[in-house]
């Protein structure tokens, strides 16, 4: 989904919007369709929240300047970091909240699919490419976001999807533990995972196939959309999570149903194989050395990355606009965000890590 086809839809969200906030729609009603939009009304009913969908948890200074904007026009009482790496403006105004959804579209940020029965924002390792791992995983997730949001467009889940990379041995996605989960070995392919979860119930995935291309990750990503739309609860809500198929299919039975829906989608003209740019940083360091002790060395010779972690991961929106403020005009700098809601701030040289610090 392309932002213009995500503008297309945009009616039916606007329109509800208008009549919840008037007092013409009711909150279970609103919820019904908000949800799918990455939006959701506030105890009350009076305010509302948006989340931006951030693959891999990557905010580029365009995306960020955006969410500053955000803050300056529309006055937000929260900015929430959270554990699907996607960034939340909390205490909007109702009549906000499209023209939020509206405007991120061209910072290349969809909300779809924010909330609601669908496929969450996917995550990855918040440092891949910047640390030492077997291969960089962020153009894999990236691919993986807009390709689940082109397959799901029209088809019905039980319950919302979630979709994890890693590629160190921390696993900070918890990628083992996910419904569908990709961890990067040493060979230059996948392990991938499915049948996890870290809600009710709690359980590590399925290892359902062992050195997978990571071209075919798509075949997967399908399979896994497929078979839980085949297989899910659609009856008992609390038991519609993909983790829940085992307990009808057994472990067994899981791991083969899982791979007879990868050999179907493998013929799919709908499943494409993916050959992602690698991400490259071009940028040197200058032989400055940071004094600050919250920088730490990066793969690429002289240059650092910055750990900041606010309280309860909801740095205040002044905070936020500060962070903008000093980053925007560092070259290659970018933002990252970890599922653990801390925020990294990386490529930069030394004396770049004490300003920022």
């Amino acid at each position: 989904m392309d932002g213009k086809e995500y503008r297309a839809i945009l009616p039916r969200f606007n329109d509800a919007t208008e009549k919840f906030y008037s007092g013409e729609m009711s909150v279970k009603e609103y919820k019904g369709i908000s949800g799918g939009f990455g939006s959701y009304a506030q105890r009350g009913g009076k305010e509302g929240m948006v989340r931006f969908r951030l693959s891999g948890g990557v905010i580029t200074k365009d995306k960020l300047g955006f969410i500053c904007d955000c803050i300056r026009r529309y006055n937000p009482k929260m900015v929430h970091m959270t554990t699907c790496q996607s960034v939340q403006l909390h205490g909007l105004a109702g009549p906000s909240i499209p023209k939020i959804v509206d405007g991120a579209i061209d910072h290349d940020i969809l909300t779809y699919g924010g909330g609601g029965d669908y496929p969450r924002n996917v995550t990855a390792t918040p440092l891949s490419g910047v640390i030492r791992t077997p291969f960089d995983v962020q153009p894999y997730a990236e691919c993986a976001g807009r390709f689940l949001l082109d397959y799901t467009v029209g088809k019905k889940l039980p319950r919302k999807l979630k979709v994890g990379f890693s590629n160190t041995a921390e696993n900070m996605t918890d990628a083992t533990a996910r419904d569908l989960g990709f961890v990067a070995k040493e060979n230059g392919k996948f392990d991938v995972y499915s049948g996890g979860g870290l809600g009710n119930n709690p359980r590590l995935g399925l290892l359902v196939r062992e050195d997978a291309e990571p071209e075919d990750v798509c075949f997967y990503l399908a399979a896994m959309v497929d078979m839980f739309i085949a297989c899910g609860d659609y009856e008992n809500r609390s038991h519609a999570r993909v983790r829940y198929m085992r307990d009808s299919l057994g472990d067994d039975g899981y791991i083969a149903r899982f791979n007879e829906e990868v050999g179907k989608t493998v013929s799919c003209r709908d499943v494409p194989k993916v050959h992602p740019a690698p991400r490259t940083v071009s940028k040197k360091g200058d032989g400055t050395v940071p004094g600050t002790t919250r920088a730490h060395p990066q793969i690429q010779e002289g240059l650092f990355y910055l750990v900041y972690h606010p309280i309860g991961g909801d740095p205040a929106p002044e905070k936020v606009l500060e962070i903008y403020d000093a980053i925007k005009d560092i070259p290659d700098a970018e933002i990252r965000i970890g599922p653990n809601e801390t925020m990294y701030f990386v490529n930069l040289t030394g004396s770049e890590a004490d300003m920022m610090a």
